[in-house]
């Protein structure tokens, strides 16, 4: 029945024969493209070859020699895994190997063998000052201070009207007292009676009390006549002051309130231990300046 109709329709069965032919050109085109794109992108596409591990036991031996061709040009595997990013300024990252692979590394974290041996230097130096001791300044201190205690006592004696001057001072002094050997010997054996057992400070206190009254017009003009002044030292009238022998801090204190040291000032002329003394009249009578260890000082 169909092929009666196409037979007397000749010019529908070419219609329909040109549309099958039209169809099958098209699908064939397409498939054709699809592979053509497909391939295109394939040889777009950069090939990678990640690089081998090192072998254990010697993890700095990375194989970076592997590489690949791309473009038909041989290319580091680095060029194709390291965006291009990490070359700019202030981005910039390295590169390292591990037994892992390869890897990056912030700048900020590599540290040069230079870098640490310096820091380590630091270290020591730091070390080794602390193992000193005491800062500089303090060690300066300490050195003047034993070098004043260690002092040899002056032959000659500065003092103005209201002053006893150091030995740097003598271009101020209205008038000096020569020192002889027996009365320092006498000045050491005064401070060791009244202060043996009171600390340094008080024995430069009592000595610098003494010479005070050498200065001063209201007592005697020497040295052995201020100490041997009528009920002014206890050591004197019960003997002590002819027993004892000075030790070598009393010597030193000696020395220092010779030289201008003093613990207390130009105008004390007394002192006293309040839980010996017998008598407090001067207690009573005059203005108190300090304490020093058992010793309250006045003027």
């Amino acid at each position: 029945m169909v092929m009666k109709i196409l037979r007397q329709n000749r010019w529908v069965a070419l219609l329909i024969g040109a549309l099958f032919v039209s169809l099958s050109l098209i699908s064939l085109l397409g498939m054709q493209a699809e592979t053509t794109e497909g391939e295109e992108q394939q040889q777009d596409m950069p090939k990678f070859v990640m690089a081998a591990l090192a072998p254990e036991g010697d993890p700095d031996t990375l194989a970076v020699k592997a590489s690949t061709k791309q473009d038909r040009e041989p290319v580091n595997i680095l060029s194709s895994i390291v965006f291009h990013e990490w070359n700019k300024p202030g981005g910039k990252q390295d590169a390292f190997s591990s037994s892992k692979g390869i890897g990056l590394a912030d700048p900020g974290n590599l540290y040069s063998q230079k870098t640490l041996k310096t820091a380590d230097e630091k270290k020591e130096e730091s070390k080794s000052q602390d193992a000193d001791g005491k800062p500089a300044k303090q060690k300066g201190t300490h050195v003047v201070k034993s070098q004043a205690k260690s002092l040899t006592p002056p032959t000659t004696l500065f003092f103005t009207r209201t002053n006893t001057l150091t030995q740097a001072q003598k271009d101020k002094a209205t008038w000096t007292y020569d020192l002889s050997a027996e009365e320092l010997l006498l000045l050491q054996k005064i401070v060791m009676a009244e202060a043996e057992g009171e600390p340094y400070e008080g024995k430069v206190a009592v000595a610098n009390v003494v010479l005070n009254r050498l200065r001063s017009a209201n007592f005697p003009d020497t040295i052995t006549d201020v100490i041997y002044q009528k009920h002014q030292f206890s050591p004197v009238a019960n003997g002590r002051l002819k027993r004892v022998q000075p030790n070598e801090e009393t010597i030193k204190s000696v020395n220092a309130a010779l030289h201008g040291q003093k613990e207390v000032k130009d105008d004390t002329y007394f002192f006293l231990s309040l839980k010996l003394a017998q008598d407090l009249t001067v207690h009573h009578s005059r203005t108190f300046v300090k304490k020093i260890g058992n010793h309250s000082f006045y003027k």
